[in-house]
């Protein structure tokens, strides 16, 4: 572990060094069929994936002026929130009576296979969060205290993620620590006192492990590994992990998702062997027809693509938080996507060319951060993206990394 994190130490200080551009996405043409709306507008010009001069926070995945106007919600007795918030308080995340179940090792086959340990720190890890909304919204003090026991029996323990879901595991993980991290720190005055800990487990058990990302692997590894990667960078005020982490992310989704504009394949993953067309074929599950808002992983099944854009979208939610948007970049291709399942997923007929005529739905209630993004601040038409998204009220929680999105960013304009 002391070995990795002081290769961790030397790519940042060289990543460092050099400066990173960033160019939006080219414009994606006509809209593809009603899964699509309007383009997003003119594209923006060039401009440094640099992270903030000054870091905002708390500001990973939720702002302060996103809580507030949840707590506001929530205090009026106003829909969504109010059932979204009831629905949290509900489960077993929220309990005071949780008992944090830290390991020194966490090990993880493929599927979870061994789990020693993988379910209980994810589960942890949202229950820190969850807490840590539960806190804000009551100011009741005993959730907070509920947050910092938790990360603080975690911090105290774990040394590294071994096996072969090591890297998925750390970014399922990793993705919810700093949300949690960040409201407890920067909004409760009780106090923290191991804080500098957490921060430590954060930089040397976690951002070593995902940071790098995982180029050959299916894509959502690498969108959650980055998901988790930019929110510890954040949490850290790591500048290098930060640009590092946009530069991965921007070369990532084009690999992810695909346009027209694209050309007749999808963009390969960058920092991988495959790029000849058979590849890529073989990588995007052999589907050979490809439309806007296709995924590498559609053809899969939609969780984990779900995953895989749930990962994009904060990303990119984080990004905006820090003052350096990166929606006008990844728009069109999130709109796409998110309409082209959540078409599926409302029941269109699944045509022939796609996945032979058979999809595997099940996207999850991953829709209501990149809905709110996209429909509600961006103004873009989002039909069957917005069917899915209020069918599904409230997300709840998939005991992965998505949580309580209803509750935080259902038609949340800050």
């Amino acid at each position: 572990m002391r070995l990795r994190a002081l290769v961790h130490t030397l790519v940042l200080a060289l990543a460092a060094a050099v400066a990173v551009t960033v160019v939006p996405t080219a414009a994606a043409g006509p809209a593809a069929g009603p899964a699509a709306g309007p383009a997003a507008g003119p594209a923006a010009g060039p401009r440094q994936a640099a992270a903030p001069a000054t870091f905002t926070h708390p500001g990973v995945l939720v702002s302060r002026p996103q809580l507030d106007f949840v707590r506001s919600k929530v205090q009026a007795g106003a829909q969504p929130w109010k059932a979204a918030y009831d629905q949290m308080m509900a489960s077993s995340y929220a309990s005071l009576t949780r008992a944090p179940k830290p390991r020194e090792i966490v090990e993880c086959g493929s599927s979870s296979n061994p789990n020693y340990g993988c379910t209980d720190e994810r589960q942890d890890a949202v229950a820190a969060y969850t807490q840590a909304l539960a806190w804000y919204i009551t100011r009741d003090a005993r959730h907070a205290r509920k947050a910092i026991e938790i990360m603080d029996a975690w911090s105290a323990v774990i040394k590294d993620h071994t096996n072969t879901n090591a890297p998925l595991q750390t970014g399922w993980a990793g993705a919810s620590w700093p949300r949690a991290a960040e409201i407890i720190k920067y909004t409760y005055t009780g106090g923290w006192p191991d804080s500098g800990r957490f921060a430590t487990m954060l930089r040397t058990v976690y951002l070593p492990e995902i940071i790098n990302g995982a180029a050959t692997k299916n894509g959502n590894w690498e969108l959650i590994m980055t998901e988790a990667a930019l929110g510890i960078a954040v949490h850290l005020e790591d500048r290098a992990a930060y640009d590092k982490a946009v530069s991965t992310y921007l070369g990532r989704v084009p690999a992810y998702v695909y346009l027209a504009t694209d050309g007749s394949t999808p963009k390969p993953p960058p920092n991988s062997s495959i790029d000849t067309r058979d590849e890529i074929v073989k990588y995007w599950q052999g589907q050979t027809t490809f439309v806007d808002g296709l995924s590498q992983e559609t053809c899969r099944d939609f969780g984990h693509t779900g995953w895989g854009l749930a990962a994009a979208v904060h990303t990119a939610e984080t990004s905006r938080i820090q003052g350096a948007d990166l929606y006008p970049q990844v728009s069109e291709r999130l709109r796409h996507a998110l309409g082209f399942h959540t078409k599926y997923e409302n029941g269109t007929a699944v045509p022939s060319w796609l996945c032979g005529g058979t999809v595997k739905p099940g996207l999850g209630r991953v829709t209501e951060v990149g809905y709110n993004a996209l429909h509600g601040r961006m103004g873009i038409s989002m039909t069957n993206t917005g069917i899915y998204t209020e069918a599904h009220r409230p997300s709840g929680t998939d005991n992965y990394f998505v949580s309580w999105e209803t509750l935080t960013h259902a038609q949340n304009p800050n």
